[in-house]
This record gives structure tokens, sequence and C-alpha cells, in this order.
């Protein structure tokens, strides 16, 4: 499946960076990614000497001597699964600081630049980073089938749905089991999968690390690492709020969101589309599938998305501010919504530009001068054409 967008995205940050660092989950289609791109790169590729895949003993043994090894390498590099040797960054500010180097570098990580933070801050001012996230709207064909399975690609294309979960029952596992390990952090699988599991129920809900370690049996400090790891490995999205000078009691904790929906319907029992629109969690659960396409579609960063609130009065879900706008973006399962309270509360505290208002299909009209009715569908059109 091709994704022009984001080899477009490797290709501008490699314009300007001597080193491109392609983050996100595993299994999430970033060496793919970096094969399609280095077969249509510019510097050239030669896979025989320029590919080092950091899981494989004999490109380990390769990189015994990494200064040795990588030096006289010309054109596009490319080494995966970074986050095994941390230790390579200082080595690649060194080669990137040539006068004159006649190599770039494409590095792939399964962690996100906090938990490989040491490297990242080595390579400053010499290092571009694109996020690799798994299928999204952009990609994918069968809306409903995303959000039932999620966007990473075995469970997309199973042949079943039962092929599907069985897939993200083994990676759930695996992700405990070996990847955590193998960042150096050492948690007993079996309590971060219960944090995981509990955080399901959280989904949508503002974080509550007292009332979490309460139920755990946990320290607060503990729950907070625990939830530092599953966002730092792309699993869960921390929203944070955003505060304006008022005279109100504005909400200040962060929203929790596990960022692929397929990843979230597992830790709940739910199977397939059936199961799904009988659940309890099944606003929950679209409200998190479409805030995170919206995101994705707007490709804002992290520092340009939050949510808003006021106490017992109101709040909007998601706030998007880029180029000088202010965009407001809440998330209804339903086909026939309405203007609400809130919503102009929003309007008048956070003088937005816009609120549009998400649901499922392809509806697109206005409630109000500044209130829209917008399919997720219809979501790339509001930001055809923006930077």
């Amino acid at each position: 499946m091709e994704r022009p967008a984001l080899l477009e995205e490797i290709r501008a940050q490699m314009r300007v960076s001597k080193v491109v660092a392609l983050l996100g989950p595993r299994q999430a289609g970033k060496t793919t990614l970096a094969r399609r791109f280095c077969e249509v790169s510019d510097p050239p590729f030669d896979p025989g000497l320029n590919y080092f895949d950091l899981e494989d003993p004999a490109h380990l043994e390769r990189l015994r001597h990494p200064k040795l090894a990588l030096e006289p390498l010309r054109g596009l590099v490319v080494i995966d699964e970074i986050q095994l040797r941390p230790e390579l960054f200082g080595v690649l500010r060194l080669l990137s600081d040539r006068p004159s180097p006649d190599a770039r570098f494409l590095i792939l990580g399964s962690a996100s630049r906090d938990l490989i933070r040491q490297g990242a801050e080595t390579l400053a001012g010499r290092i571009g980073f694109v996020e690799i996230a798994p299928f999204g709207l952009a990609e994918a064909t069968d809306a409903s089938r995303l959000w039932v399975r999620g966007g990473f690609p075995l469970s997309y294309l199973a042949e079943s749905d039962a092929d599907s979960w069985l897939w993200r029952t083994n990676y759930v596992r695996t992700f405990l089991e070996r990847d955590i390990p193998t960042l150096g952090i050492q948690i007993p699988p079996a309590s971060l999968r219960r944090f995981w599991m509990m955080l399901a129920h959280y989904h949508g809900q503002n974080f509550n690390a007292s009332e979490i370690g309460r139920s755990l049996g946990a320290a607060d400090t503990t729950v907070k690492r625990y939830l530092d790891i599953l966002a730092g490995t792309f699993m869960v999205r921390r929203l944070q709020p955003w505060f304006e000078n008022l005279s109100k009691r504005q909400l200040k904790t962060p929203k929790i969101y596990f960022r692929d929906s397929g990843v979230l319907h597992h830790h709940l029992g739910i199977q397939d589309m059936a199961a799904l629109v009988v659940h309890p969690k099944l606003g929950a659960s679209w409200e998190g599938f479409a805030l995170e396409q919206v995101i994705r579609l707007s490709r804002a960063t992290e520092e340009e998305v939050f949510f808003w609130g006021i106490h017992s009065q109101g709040e909007i879900d998601l706030l998007l501010l880029r180029n000088g706008k202010r965009h407001g973006f809440e998330v209804k399962y339903t086909d026939a919504p309405s203007v609400t309270a809130s919503q102009r509360l929003a309007l008048e505290c956070l003088k937005l530009d816009r609120i549009d208002i998400v649901c499922p299909g392809g509806a697109s009209y206005p409630l109000d001068d500044k209130i829209h009715v917008t399919g997720l569908d219809r979501v790339a059109e509001r930001f055809a054409g923006a930077a």
C-alpha cells in the first residue's frame, strides 16, 4: 500500500537534515516505507553495504566498531531499530559533522524521542523526525474496518476479523515480553498488562493517577511511569489541556486515548463490529478513533493539539492551534448533531475561528456561522492545501 505523503515528508527532511529518524510503533510499516524510499532515493542506496538491521546478529557484528564500519560509506545509509544501540547517536554526530559528508543517514526506531532523549539531544541541529503511524484514513479504503481492527497493516489487512484479533493478541504479548525489555525498561509484563487493560476503561477520560493507583495497589509515581512508557512507545496519546486567562475553573489534567482503535478493542474484548455497536464504550471508541484521524489528517504536532474544558460547564474535544487559527472539533457518534451550550461557551471563551462537529459518514453542512457538521469521510477536505 503506497504512502506518498510520508515519502514526501522523508524527502523534505532529508533535504535539510543529515540524519532523519523514522519513529513509530513496531509493525507500523517503518521498514517497508524505508525500503520504498531507498528504491527512489537521492543520494543513491547500496542495499548490500548500507543497510543495518540491529536485530540481525550479522549486522550487529559489522557494527562492533561503528565508526570504522560507517565512516567509509557513501550515499544513503539505513539503520533499523536504532533504540537497541543508543551509543550510535554519538558516532552519527561525528560523521554528520564532517566538512563535506558524503553520506546521509536514515534511522528507524520503535520509541519516541522522549525515550531516546539522550541520543536525540546528541544530534540536536542535525536530525529531522518523521512519525510513522499505522494506517489511517489517508491510506485505508474501509473506514469501518479501520475503526474495528485498527491501522497496524497486518491487523487491518488480515483475511478475517478472527485473524486480525489473533494478530493483535500476539502483538500485545510480544510488546510486553520482548519490546519493553529491549528498551532497557525492567517492569514485570503482568504489571504493565494490568495497567494497560485498566487504562482502556479510562480511554477518553481525564487521567487520574491516584484512582488508578488505588485499584492497582501501586503508588502514583509508578502509575505515571507506566503511562510514560505507553506514551513513549506510541501506544497512548496524552492530550494536554489548554488554559485561557479566565476567571473559571478550567480542566487541568490530560485526557488519555489509545492511539490505535484495534489495540483498544483488543483490551476491551471487542472482536468485530457486531460486538462494538452494542458495547458501552462505543461512543468513547468512536471519539478516540475520530480524534486520532483528525490529528493525523491535519498533520499537527503534539505542540498544536489540546482539549479544553470548564468544570461542570462544558468542553471542546480537540483544540487545534495552527497557522494563527483556533479550530475546535467536537466528536459525536450520531447522524443528527446539533448546536450545544458547550460549543457556544467554547466559541466565546476561546475566540475560535470555527467548530467542526465530526460524525460518521460524509455529511458536510453548516449549523451556524462558525459551527459546521463534517463527516469523518470529509475531514481531509478541511486541511487540503494546508502547510
